[in-house]
């Protein structure tokens, strides 16, 4: 697949949670493009309490498929995670989930921007992901990536917004 460069407020409007999947799989090229968006993101105070586990074997879409029914066929998934302890916190909050939700973030515009589809999934079992993935203690799956090309007939099924004026408020 061609990759195709657009203008940010285009990949904005035009970036949709892709619910059905092709099996071709992603270059490592672009692979590494969007890993390195999400090496980019900012953190509290640039902790980057955050580890990728990048999914692409028939064995680990196997378990990906054990943990979440999310995953749509996808042929790639990135497992987010971050570390609590790593993390910059205060005593009362810390940032880790939020950082990496910053790197996700990142990765999805990008994955985007070169014209690969994606979408957020929060539903899973972290702590069967933990298990059969191997994750070290300390380090909490936060949220999976699956990727790829839209099948055909994939579409946008939220694509209405509310106003600025529903959700603005200028004080």
């Amino acid at each position: 697949m061609e990759e195709k460069q657009q203008y940010f407020e285009e990949v904005l409007r035009n970036r949709y949670s892709c619910r059905k999947f092709k099996g071709d799989m992603v270059p490592e090229e672009s692979i590494k493009k969007i890993l390195e968006m999400g090496r980019l993101a900012p953190t509290a105070k640039n902790k980057q309490p955050f580890h990728i586990y990048v999914v692409t074997k028939a064995e680990g879409l196997a378990k990906i498929d054990e943990v979440s029914p999310c995953r749509y066929n996808a042929p790639l998934v990135f497992i987010v995670c971050a570390s609590h302890d790593e993390a910059w916190s205060d005593g009362v909050s810390n940032s880790f989930e939020m950082d990496a939700s910053i790197v996700a973030t990142h990765m999805l515009l990008e994955a985007s921007n070169i014209g690969v589809d994606n979408i957020w999934v929060e539903m899973f079992d972290r702590k069967k992901t933990k298990e059969v993935f191997n994750i070290p203690e300390g380090l909490m799956p936060v949220i999976l990536l699956p990727m790829g090309y839209s099948d055909t007939s994939a579409s946008p099924m939220h694509n209405t917004r509310k106003t600025l004026e529903e959700l603005v408020t200028f004080i």
